[in-house]
């Protein structure tokens, strides 16, 4: 493992620092997450990481954004712009997916306090959530777009902590895949 450095110097280090922190996360969770631990791990000084982040939270809500980003390419790469309910299944089970596969970046993006002015966090949570609203929108143009848009990322969402958290069985992903997809047949069955 890298030794702190005396003097500053280092060629991307907010760049080293998210990194520090995702191997962290994957390693203890968030519970081991700090910027003294941060920069151990990116071999900068303890003091090095305040250059970026103000406080923990805000080095949090850096991952979180980058996880928000890693979410809706992955989003993406199931269907761009998803038109029709099966297509919004799909979309569903790589939502869930994402979490399993990344529980602890999962869980930093919606279970741990933030920095509320953080830009990047916000901007990246309102990219998610217009996704999610133009998903709606095609797929049911006559609908309330925004309460339906919200009770079809509630369910997602909350299908996702829900395998997360061990109260759904996960022990397989298509078993996973079909119990999200049923869940949002049966949603979408009662909509508009």
């Amino acid at each position: 493992m890298p030794q702190a450095n005396a003097s500053y110097h280092h060629g991307d280090l907010r760049a080293a620092c998210l990194r520090a922190a995702r191997e962290l996360l994957e390693e203890d969770g968030s519970a081991g997450l700090s910027l003294r631990a941060v920069a151990r791990r990116a071999g900068v000084s303890a003091t090095a990481p305040y250059r970026h982040y103000a406080d923990r939270e805000a080095l949090v809500s850096a991952v979180a954004a980058e996880g928000y980003v890693e979410l809706g390419a992955q989003l993406a790469a199931v269907h761009s712009a998803p038109a029709t309910p099966e297509e919004l299944a799909e979309v569903a089970v790589a939502y869930v997916r994402f979490a399993l596969d990344r529980p602890a970046l999962f869980r930093v993006m919606f279970a741990e306090p933030c920095d509320p002015g953080n830009e990047e966090r916000a901007a990246a949570t309102a990219a998610m959530r217009e996704y999610v609203r133009g998903i709606v929108h095609r797929v049911f143009p006559a609908a309330e777009v925004e309460a339906l848009a919200t009770g079809v990322w509630a369910v997602v969402h909350g299908l996702a902590f829900l395998h997360l958290d061990g109260k759904l069985d996960a022990a397989t992903p298509e078993l996973v895949a079909g119990q999200v997809r049923g869940a949002v047949r049966a949603l979408l069955a009662v909509s508009p």
